[in-house]
């Protein structure tokens, strides 16, 4: 096969997905008078446009045999988004696969939906053997579609992508013939203890973060950069603590005060093993929150969800021999310390805790 199917007709639990057709004119006219922008590259912008993009335009891909364009039909039979295949190679056996979804549609799954079943009619009906997915680092909501479509995070190209407001990094996915399941990747869940609430980092929380990283005991007690700025706060509040979720690594959480909203703290789980379920959390403390339980309260809080929610059976936790105070924490979370791990912070003893499912209370 060097081209897509004309016929290609693939239905989801959901959804119809079709090529475009001359009789979906009127819907088109509604989509494009309304300005909304999820149709195909090359979508008319102006009315007298739409029949010739129907007879023509919008096939001209699955001519060429380079890729396809597909409706998103629901039951009302509405177009609620679009699907493409492009830049097919057939004899590498590769191809990528873009969407958008209507805006009036937006947050019910559709886009997700429709990447799965097209990924499955691709590895069913062509020899293809791999498809790749691309998005935006600070497009939330397309890399999650890719997550839980059962793509893989592969890593980054930076300043792949050049739009109105600057070039943007551009996260890379890929799906493998055979693939099973979904890849290992913490979802992003708020969680809430007594006092604190565990969130994303937002735009707004890069000052309170820079001042932590930058407060002479956290340099102290870390290998963070001396001249922390604003900059490697918000490159890590925005972009690598979330490179580092999709790579399957850990996640982390901004701390704030339920009654106030005033950041608190930073935590993180790293060095995830997914096949043994065990992790470690680590996390820095503001220096205005500091002496008030908050880093072993967000600890607990997070072993509780690791444990329940997501089958975790160990997390660990290191300090410093010399960090009376994050032990401190730990002991008081119920940790059960193990032992000393001799220079395992460069010429520094590191004491290893553990909490199992069975030191919960």
């Amino acid at each position: 096969m060097s081209v897509f199917d004309p016929r290609l007709r693939i239905t989801t639990d959901r959804l119809v997905l079709r090529l475009f057709q001359s009789d979906d004119a009127e819907r088109v006219r509604a989509v494009v008078e309304a300005g909304h922008r999820f149709l195909p590259p090359g979508a008319p912008g102006h009315v007298a446009a739409i029949a010739h993009w129907l007879s023509t335009g919008v096939h001209e891909l699955q001519r060429s045999g380079q890729g396809v364009h597909l409706a998103m039909i629901d039951a009302e039979q509405r177009v609620v988004g679009a699907i493409s295949l492009f830049r097919t190679q057939w004899g590498a056996g590769i191809t990528e696969v873009g969407y958008g979804v209507h805006p009036l549609h937006r947050g019910r799954g559709f886009a997700t939906e429709a990447v799965r079943g097209l990924s499955a009619w691709v590895f069913a009906t062509t020899e293809l053997r791999r498809i790749e997915l691309r998005a935006n680092l600070d497009n939330g909501p397309s890399l999650r579609v890719a997550e839980k479509a059962g793509y893989t995070y592969e890593g980054v190209l930076r300043a792949a992508e050049l739009e109105d407001d600057g070039p943007h990094d551009l996260v890379v996915f890929g799906l493998l013939r055979g693939a099973v399941g979904a890849p290992h990747v913490f979802p992003h869940e708020e969680l809430v203890t007594p006092r604190l609430l565990l969130r994303r980092f937002t735009p707004d929380d890069v000052p309170d973060l820079t001042a932590t990283a930058a407060d002479e005991l956290t340099q102290l007690r870390t290998g963070l950069p001396r001249d922390y700025t604003e900059g490697h706060g918000r490159a890590y509040a925005l972009l690598i603590s979330e490179q580092h979720r999709l790579s399957g690594g850990g996640i982390t959480w901004a701390v704030v005060e339920r009654e106030t909203g005033r950041f608190v703290a930073s935590v993180d789980l790293k060095s995830t093993e997914w096949g043994h379920r065990a992790t470690e959390v680590g996390y820095m403390t503001a220096p205005w929150a500091r002496g008030k339980g908050y880093a072993g309260e967000a600890v607990l809080g997070i072993a509780r969800w690791l444990f329940g929610r997501h089958g975790f059976q160990r997390l660990q936790l290191r300090a410093a021999v010399s960090n009376l105070a994050s032990q401190r924490v730990a002991e008081k979370a119920g940790f059960v310390r193990e032992g000393v791990a001799r220079n395992g912070a460069g010429n520094e003893d590191l004491v290893i805790f553990s909490l199992v499912p069975s030191d919960l209370p």
